[in-house]
């Protein structure tokens, strides 16, 4: 490894954000021939195992990200690399404060934080195209691109190893859950971004009606109990288990959510509903198959992120019925 073909990258959150620049670390490995050394959360550091042009993962607990504990710890980071390019795929406090003690050239994304914000209060409709032209991969390309590829181009990969499919395979196998099973993600970080309970377990109705079998995931204190038997896997699987799990099914329906990409970051299509965050943000899934549901309502966007106070019972998600969703997933399943 030298200086000059060894790039640094910074993106501490979220999980999603984390898996994105994966397909933007893979275009950059070919183009420009060169390694990286990645900056980021102990939490999301599991997604980056495995990765060919990833050389080294600097990963940060809570006690490395207090104020001054994260000024000591950003100058040691900086004199380890020197010579290296710094790579701001975050654009926060922290990276501006390691970008200031950085001993290199430093690249940053355009994060379009005043235009995201002018469209949550506008929801004007040139603001919108604008935002909608470019995905969060593309933005990302952006620290070094000045030609933008397509988000075609930028997908996210995950890098799986035989170990963890057969592992994967074998919980197939134990719940008999066949070739052409759909994973089910039905909870979400902020409440106000989840598909409402009676439309879950409507769809596993559905289902269950049209004899295909399903399974759930995710990370939640309060599991969700269908009322049908099924298999259901929150808070069991380790992170990689539930990619390797993902990448064994037909598909995932989720929301906005950290596992949808995780799936798009397998080749799993997914079919997702937005309520209050939209597609504008360019953090939906770009893939040929990949299906993002939205009401169209006067109200949104009302996040960015997808904490509200909504005053409409997340009617924007209570619009996107059972009937659609299944209809998308006989569409892909054909």
């Amino acid at each position: 490894m030298t200086k000059t073909n060894h790039k640094v990258i910074f993106r501490l959150s979220a999980l999603g954000d984390v898996v994105l620049t994966t397909g933007v670390i893979e275009y950059w490995a070919r183009k420009y021939n060169c390694t990286f050394t990645f900056i980021t959360k102990t939490s999301s550091s599991p997604v980056l195992e495995n990765n060919p042009h990833i050389k080294n993962v600097i990963s940060l607990d809570k006690k490395d990200l207090g104020d001054l504990a994260w000024v000591k710890k950003a100058g040691q980071i900086a004199a380890e690399y020197e010579g290296c390019e710094l790579i701001d795929l975050h654009s926060t406090l922290r990276s501006r404060i390691l970008s200031s003690r950085w001993k290199g050239k430093v690249s940053r994304y355009n994060k379009f934080s005043l235009e995201r914000r002018m469209f949550k209060l506008t929801r004007s409709a040139k603001l919108n195209n604008k935002l909608s032209e470019l995905r969060v991969t593309q933005r990302y390309a952006s620290a070094l691109e000045e030609d933008i590829p397509a988000a075609s181009e930028l997908l996210p990969h995950i890098y799986l190893n035989e170990d963890e499919r057969k592992t994967a395979q074998t919980l197939v196998d134990e719940h008999d859950l066949g070739q052409d099973f759909i994973t089910l993600h039905p909870y979400a970080t902020h409440p106000d971004k989840a598909w409402p309970e009676e439309s879950w377990n409507t769809l596993i109705e559905k289902l269950d009606e049209a004899n295909i079998k399903w399974t759930i995931i995710g990370l939640d204190d309060n599991i969700f109990e269908p009322k049908q038997s099924g298999c259901n896997f929150t808070s069991q699987l380790q992170l990689r288990e539930t990619c390797a799990l993902l990448e064994k099914s037909t598909l995932l329906i989720t929301g906005d959510s950290g596992p949808m990409h995780l799936s798009a970051a397998v080749g799993t299509p997914v079919i997702t509903m937005f309520g209050p965050t939209s597609k504008a943000w360019g953090f939906h899934p770009a893939g040929p198959r990949d299906v993002v549901l939205e009401s169209d309502m006067d109200c949104r966007p009302c996040s960015l992120h997808g904490k509200s106070n909504c005053k409409k019972d997340r009617e924007c998600l209570r619009k996107i019925t059972p009937g659609d969703v299944f209809e998308k997933i006989q569409d892909l399943m054909r």
